[in-house]
Parts: structure tokens; sequence; C-alpha cells
């Protein structure tokens, strides 16, 4: 095997072992997005881009030479040529061979790097979800016991607003008592002034039958003395 596609297997096999580790169940998606928050890894991005690009072309490059070398050795008149003498047919089919290893070597490495470029981006993405929902989880939790808080708040007016509305009906029915007696009070008032003023009137007809009366008496001991008067003269 040549160096470029001893390199590519190792690429591969490398690949290989990065997709198993990545797929371990017992590591989480946040765990993962801490190993990838690395101060390496920030060093590292602004050339990423750059690099998976460059290894894509790469790969490509060789999968279609390798498809290329398959082609040419796969191809009839090959084939045909090759019948003629056994040891040309043995070494077509070493480079056949040779060929299509370097064609899985390279297809499988291109496919599993697109593979890894994936598997990363996604354990990012179920990091953030993972982090999003724990975030929208504390916020319904809080506002749960907002909530809770609030209906309490709420059971705790209601019980305050039915005890003062009871205060409330209490001082009223409190207030029409003291309402009924003070119109007695004050019916037996008018009642106690209707009757003084009747005595009242009584009273001042009293008075003024006695002043007639009075002057009726003055009268006739003005007209008696007059009499007794005139009878002095007379004697």
């Amino acid at each position: 095997m040549s160096l470029q596609w001893t390199a590519v297997a190792c690429f591969l096999y490398a690949e290989i072992a990065v997709d198993l580790i990545l797929c371990v169940p017992f590591i989480s998606a946040p765990r993962w997005r801490l190993v990838f928050s690395w101060r390496i890894w920030k060093w590292l991005s602004p050339y990423w881009s750059k690099c998976f690009f460059t290894m894509v072309m790469v790969l490509l490059v060789l999968f279609l030479d390798a498809a290329r070398e398959v082609h040419k050795y796969s191809s009839p008149e090959s084939m045909h040529e090759a019948q003629v003498n056994a040891n040309l047919l043995d070494h077509l089919h070493l480079k056949l061979f040779r060929a299509q290893r370097n064609l899985y070597i390279s297809g499988f490495s291109l496919f599993l790097w697109l593979v890894t470029r994936r598997v990363v981006t996604v354990l990012k993405q179920m990091a953030v979800t993972v982090e999003d929902n724990a975030g929208l989880q504390a916020q319904t939790e809080s506002v749960a016991r907002a909530a809770n808080r609030h209906q309490e708040d709420n059971r705790a007016l209601k019980q305050a607003l039915l005890a003062e509305e009871q205060a409330i009906a209490e001082e009223n029915h409190q207030l029409q008592l003291e309402t009924k007696s003070l119109s007695r009070q004050l019916k037996m008032a008018k009642e106690a002034v209707h009757k003084s003023h009747a005595e009242v009137d009584t009273m001042r007809r009293q008075t003024q039958g006695m002043e007639k009366e009075y002057e009726r008496l003055l009268k006739e001991h003005h007209g008696l003395q007059n009499l007794s008067d005139a009878d002095k003269k007379v004697q």
C-alpha cells in the first residue's frame, strides 16, 4: 500500500474510532458540548471550515481516482488483453483489487467525514436543546410557583373580602336596628311634642278664659264700686 493510501486508511480508522466514541450512549450531549468548548477547539475554529472542505476535496479526488482505476482495470479491453498471458491476468486482478480497496477506503473515509461533522453538529444542537429545555422547565416551574402564590393570595384576598363583607353586613344590620330604634324614639319624641303642643294650647285657652273672666269680674267690680259711690253721695 502506498503512503497516501496508508494515510487514508489511518484516517478512516480514526474516523471510525471518533464516531464510535461520539455514539457512546452514557456520554450526554451537554458533556460533549463542554468538550467542544475547550480552548483548543476555539483556537482551531477559524480554520475548521477550510480544513473540512480541504479534506472533502482531497478524499473526493482520491475517490474519483480510485473509481477511474477500477474502471480502467475492469474494462473489457484490459480483461481481453490479460487473457492472453496468465501472469498479466494475475497482475491485472491484483491491480483491480487494490483499486477497489482504495475506492472503498476513500469512499468510506469521505462518507464518515461527512457523518462525523453531522454528528458533531447534532450533538451541539441537542446540547443547546437540552439547556433550553432545562431553562424552559425552570421558567415553567417558576411560573407555576408564581401562579400558586397568586392563587393563594387570591384565596386569602377572597377570604378577607368575605370577612369584610360579613363585617359590613353585620354593621349594616346593626345600623338598621339603630335606625329602627331611632325611628321609634323620634316617633315617641314627635308624639311627646304633639302632646306638649296640645297641653300648651289647652293652657293658652284656659289663660284666655281666665283673662276674660278677670275682665268681667273687673267690670263688675267697677260697676259695684260706682253704685257704692252713688249711694254714698245720695246719703
